[in-house]
């Protein structure tokens, strides 16, 4: 029970930021296979919306993508981020307004809708007169 000894102050580094590795591949390399090939790397969910098909929006989304159009606009919130939709900036529907949402390679196989809420964070304001039992008692002035 002797006295601890004191904490070495050590400078923190700044964490390196290394390249965005999806299961093993970096995302240049995700872009360049095919459906087929990106398949077997998907999480379940992704991978069965996938193998029964795109609907006819899903397709012409990516086609707006693939051409590289500047402003794409979607309402498709159930469609997955494919590869080649990293680094492009997309407005998705949120049920009242379109928000932008720049796709980073982390969001990779996720959903459209995961990037725009469709609900508000709550701020409660403060208790006001008649809020609680207590308040019944306090003078107005």
């Amino acid at each position: 029970m002797g006295m601890a000894a004191p904490k070495k102050t050590q400078k923190r580094m700044p964490r390196r930021r290394e390249e965005f590795t999806y299961r093993g591949y970096k995302i240049d390399e995700l872009k360049a296979m095919g459906i087929s090939e990106l398949l077997p790397l998907m999480p379940a969910r992704p991978r069965r919306k996938i193998t029964r098909g795109f609907s006819r929006g899903e397709e012409t989304l990516l086609a707006k993508v693939r051409e590289g159009d500047e402003k794409i606009r979607t309402h498709l919130r159930e469609m997955i981020v494919m590869p080649e939709m990293i680094g492009r900036t997309i407005e998705i529907y949120n049920g009242k307004e379109f928000v932008k949402v720049e796709f980073q390679p982390e969001s990779v196989f996720r959903y459209l809708g995961e990037f725009a809420l469709t609900r508000k964070r709550v701020s409660h304001g403060s208790a006001g007169i008649g809020a609680t039992r207590g308040s019944k008692y306090v003078p107005l002035k």
